[in-house]
């Protein structure tokens, strides 16, 4: 099983408000990544899909919408904290199960990409990200094998220092440079610009 897990948890501190609920053409952003995911689960059998936030909002709509959501009242003391919090909520796992981490301020994701990164859990690497060039990042895939170090991170160190522990057995996945942009500045009007 793919568990798939997106990360509307943070705490916008560059931003200076709750980004994932200000306005990106129209939406609130995390609305974009969020709907990507469920697009590429959809389409297939093998994948679970979670929420993970701090969010009253957030939450609000992924229960009206029939999303599976867990709260992370501790997220503000680091992303660390929602990994383990996504983690937990998984149950029982098995040496063939795999998570996938997607952060909510990634408006240009597509459902394509993210079906390309799912595959990539049959070639059996211990991760894999999708990236552009030189340049990598989320989402990211990894080995269910990888829980307890993913679990050991503290603070606000994410997943990819686990990602980077194990390049001997990491694959990349191309997508287009605009997919893997996140949103960081309010711009001029108060809505999303990029960083």
């Amino acid at each position: 099983m793919i568990h798939l897990f997106y990360l509307a948890a943070g705490q916008s501190r560059r931003y200076g408000s709750n980004k994932l609920l200000a306005d990106f053409g129209g939406r609130a952003l995390f609305r974009y990544g969020l709907d990507a995911l469920r697009r590429a689960a959809g389409q297939r059998d093998d994948c679970t899909l979670t929420v993970v936030t701090c969010w009253d909002s957030i939450a609000d709509f992924c229960t009206e919408a029939g999303i599976r959501c867990i709260p992370c009242p501790e997220s503000a003391l680091g992303v660390s904290y929602t990994i383990r919090a996504a983690i937990r909520s998984a149950g029982v796992l098995r040496e063939t199960d795999w998570f996938v981490f997607a952060v909510a301020d990634q408006p240009y994701l597509t459902p394509e990409s993210i079906g390309r990164l799912l595959d990539a859990a049959k070639e059996n690497p211990l991760t894999a990200c999708l990236a552009c060039g030189e340049q990598s990042g989320n989402p990211v895939l990894f080995s269910a094998s990888l829980a307890e170090e993913l679990c050991a991170l503290e603070g606000d160190r994410g997943g990819k220092a686990v990602m980077r522990a194990h390049p001997e057995r990491h694959i990349d996945i191309p997508c287009e440079k605009q997919e893997l942009w996140d949103m960081d500045i309010p711009d001029i009007n108060g809505a999303v610009a990029s960083k």
